[in-house]
């Protein structure tokens, strides 16, 4: 046999194995998800790192910070932007390890709503994963539509830059270039998975690069009026809210929270990932981590470079505060390119924010929770993805987009609800865990006896976070000045409940949590019991 002939026999021989291993790994997550009580839907097609860089992807450091530098500047200076977000990455650490724990348990879609009903108690599991359903949507649907207005605001921004501050955006433009972004994200996002999976390798390439372009060649081409010392970097406190010095710092955590955020979404494409049960912790942990890492470094090159008058800088017709400073380092041209990408990038993080959310969405659906759930339940003959999912999230991120035509303050309260409304649905599943009902068995990630104190830490941050959230820019705020975050968030909340309550035709007649919807081999019930009930038995009579 001929030296190549042989080479080729051991190149088929090794392709075999790998096939082989793919299908034992595949057939190992289906039986996960079928003790959960669901068939497999999906096409598991998500490798760890590209699941790992579709909730890098919603991170987006870079673009994040290009959007809500504007809440930090204000209410701290470079205190803020060092120390503010150093502070809070401590502490997303410890949500991110409790939502990773929880992540390994029950890899499935449902994610947080799931957890709640297997883990609360039987007398409130019902209206709990309720909640936190409807919160996790609202969450990822205000911050598709906050992704995408900061987007548009970055593209009318180089607009300025490039016709020398001739042209200044009105709100109504900003909306225009909001709503052709949104439609079409809606067809990337209605891609089939293996394609969204093998794109999420140049989302983090790009964002990567972007943060070490800034973190490298900001300082390089700072010149030496902008270049500000260590001293001024490291130790600057800058306050023109009106708020005393200490609750100005804590209003400027909006940002490294609003950054840092949106890390379970892998859990949400659990579905779609081999060896979800190892790959959805580290994907949560690892984008949290590295996302708080490089955040943290592109802060502190703005720090060093970007001048002293920080009341200019807010004040900028450009109109976003970064690039205002990437425009004094680099000029027009130099700016110009690096927002190019910078707007590439969060176009992506806003189709990603869509794909999570069409994912929740078909998710919940499947259990019969939302309006219309039997014609959001279709997979695409073509894609074999929840494409009416996607259309839906995206019509109403359109709604909260019409939000924002109300000024400033209205797409800040949009930021602020779509954190606060995440929070809530990360709290209630992490506290049911220690109040509830079922006992708690581990997956192959756990904290094991640190899992208690880790949630505690998490929970009461989380807590005080929403409290920051609600809080307006500065004291004795007008009508139009005020944050109406609490006021939707609460209105929300009030009108899930009525919805759940509502006589004869509320969830509580008809909504039983998770549902089944896979035959069980000893008998052949199907999407009749909850799938919390189901996996308690040991076989349907």
């Amino acid at each position: 046999m001929s030296q190549e002939n042989l080479s080729a026999r051991k190149h088929v021989k090794r392709g075999l194995e790998e096939l082989d291993q793919t299908a034992v790994t595949s057939d190992s997550d289906s039986a996960v998800l079928a003790s959960l009580g669901y068939k497999q839907e999906f096409k598991r097609v998500f490798t760890p790192l590209e699941l790992f860089g579709i909730t890098f992807g919603v991170i987006c450091p870079f673009p994040s910070i290009t959007a809500v530098l504007g809440d930090a500047l204000p209410n701290g200076g470079p205190v803020a932007l060092v120390w503010g977000w150093a502070v809070c990455a401590v502490f997303v650490t410890f949500i991110a390890l409790t939502l990773a724990e929880l992540g390994s348990a029950a890899p499935t879609s449902g994610g947080l709503y799931y957890w709640t009903h297997i883990y609360a108690s039987p007398r409130w599991r019902g209206v709990l994963s309720w909640i936190v359903a409807y919160c996790n949507t609202v969450g990822y649907v205000g911050g598709l539509a906050a992704v995408n207005w900061g987007c548009a605001t970055q593209i009318l921004a180089a607009a300025s830059i490039g016709s020398g501050m001739s042209f200044l955006p009105t709100n109504q433009q900003t909306f225009a270039v909001f709503v052709a972004l949104l439609v079409s994200q809606t067809f990337v996002a209605s891609l089939a998975s293996r394609v969204l999976a093998r794109l999420q390798r140049f989302y983090i390439v790009l964002n990567v690069l972007l943060c070490l372009v800034i973190v490298i060649a900001l300082p390089i081409a700072t010149p030496e009026d902008f270049r500000n010392p260590a001293e001024y970097a490291f130790g600057e406190f800058t306050n023109l809210s009106g708020w005393p010095n200490g609750w100005a710092f804590m209003l400027s955590f909006l940002a490294p929270l609003w950054t840092i955020a949106g890390f379970d979404s892998s859990v949400h494409l659990s579905e779609e990932a081999s060896n979800a049960a190892i790959a959805v912790p580290w994907a949560i942990i690892l984008s949290s981590s590295v996302g708080g890492v490089l955040g943290w470094g592109v802060n502190v090159a703005i720090a060093f470079c970007m001048g002293q008058d920080v009341e200019s800088i807010v004040a900028n017709p450009i109109g976003q505060p970064v690039a205002t400073i990437l425009f004094n380092s680099f000029g027009q041209r130099g700016t110009l390119a690096v927002v190019s990408f910078s707007i590439i990038a969060q176009y992506f993080m806003g189709a990603n924010t869509l794909v999570v959310c069409s994912r929740l969405t078909f998710a919940f659906a499947r259990d019969g929770g939302f309006p219309f759930s039997s014609v959001l339940y279709r997979m695409h003959p073509r894609t074999h993805t929840p494409v009416n999912c996607v259309f839906a999230c995206a019509g109403l991120g359109l709604v909260f987009g019409l939000l924002a035509l109300a000024g400033p303050d209205a797409s800040s309260a949009i930021f602020s609800l779509s954190m606060a409304g995440l929070y809530v649905s990360y709290i209630i599943p992490v506290t049911s865990r220690f109040l509830g009902g079922r006992p708690w068995v581990p997956g192959p990630f756990t904290l094991g006896r640190w899992g208690m104190p880790v949630a505690v830490i998490a929970v009461a941050f989380m807590a005080f976070t929403i409290v920051v959230f609600s809080f307006p820019e500065s004291p004795a705020p007008s009508g139009s000045s005020m944050n109406y975050t609490v006021v939707v968030l609460g209105a929300w909340v009030a009108l899930c409940l009525v919805y759940y309550y509502f006589p004869v035709y509320g969830g509580v007649h008809w909504f039983n949590g998770p549902r089944a919807n896979i035959k069980i081999a000893k008998g052949t019930k199907e999407d009749v019991e909850s799938a919390s009930d189901a996996a308690e038995k040991e076989s349907f009579d």
